[in-house]
Parts: C-alpha cells; structure tokens; sequence
C-alpha cells in the first residue's frame, strides 16, 4: 500500500525534474543539415507516413536561434564544417545532436581530405545512427532515444555531477600511456 492510495483521485505526484523533463521531450524543434544522400531519407520522416509531429516535432527550424535539436544528414566536408560549428554554436541550451548516416557518424566510405571523418570532430553528439542511408523509420527509433535521454537529464547542480561522472567514466574506459595494453 503506497502514497498513491492514499491520496484521492485528482493529485498527480512528480517531481521538478520530471516534469521539465516531460516539457522538453515534447517539444523538441529540428535544426535540420542535410548534405547528402541521408537528407532525402530524413525528409521522408516528415511524411504523413511517419509524422514527426506525433512527438511535437512538426516545426522544423531553418533558423538556429529557434532550434534546440541539429540531425546532421551527410557526409560534412572541412569547407562545411565551421558552417555546421556556426550554426551549432547560435542554437539554444540545452541541445542536442543527431548523426545521421555513416558519412556523419565515421567519414563512411569517404576517408580522404575532403570529409570530416565523423561530425563528433566538431559539435558533440548525443545520438549516432548507422545506415547508408538510414530508413526514416531508424531516424524516428533515435529520436524516441533522445526522447529517452532528455527525460532523464538532470537540472541544476545534479546536471553538473551527472557531467563529471560521465566524463570520468568515458576517461576510465580509454586505454592511457604508459599502461601495459
């Protein structure tokens, strides 16, 4: 017999937290940067078929200032890539970032001068997903992730130690000099 019980119908608990969670999951606004072939298939995701507006996602912002998601379709090439760090810099806090494809996610097939070999060489990125290209229908899958992984962000001083523990665990995973491998 929980809490739940014994209040009477109509009183909703939920902390703080949960619902600017909630609040920021369902009102994610796309800063859509398609260079390539996985632009096409990301369009696609907009279609009545998939309608990104199930997850109130419909406004899809040609201008930063107004964006707080970047889903990079395509390979970036180094001419774009301070275009790509431009726009990501004018987005608003918190954001995040979708590589979409493996030319944004590794360079793909493309290892030469010309292309970033991975977009996470530029802007951090929350969300990879593979394909050549990715079907709409894993661009939905990843963004229900990021929908995951928004509600569950922390605020105020617990973001900042949920930072550090992050990055102190990616830290302890890399292999360092001077370790026997």
């Amino acid at each position: 017999m929980g809490l739940e019980e014994k209040l009477p119908s109509g009183f909703l608990l939920t902390t703080v937290e949960q619902v600017a969670g909630w609040a920021r999951k369902s009102s994610v606004w796309p800063a859509t940067f398609g260079l390539a072939c996985c632009a096409i298939e990301m369009m696609a995701t907009g279609d009545p078929r998939h309608d990104f507006s199930r997850w109130g996602m419909e406004r899809a912002s040609a201008t930063p200032r107004q964006a707080d998601l970047m889903i990079v379709a395509g390979r970036v090439s180094q001419k774009m890539a301070p275009v790509l760090r431009q726009i990501y810099d004018q987005m608003t806090e918190p954001k995040w970032v979708i590589a979409m494809g493996v030319c944004a996610s590794s360079g793909g097939m493309f290892n030469n001068y010309a292309i970033v070999q991975g977009v996470d060489h530029i802007v951090p990125v929350d969300i990879y997903l593979p394909g050549c290209p990715p079907r709409p229908e894993m661009l939905l899958d990843s963004i229900l992730k990021l929908h995951d992984k928004i509600q569950n962000t922390k605020l105020g001083p617990q973001r900042a130690k949920q930072i550090t523990e992050l990055e102190e665990a990616k830290r302890r995973r890399l292999p360092l000099l001077g370790q026997g491998a």
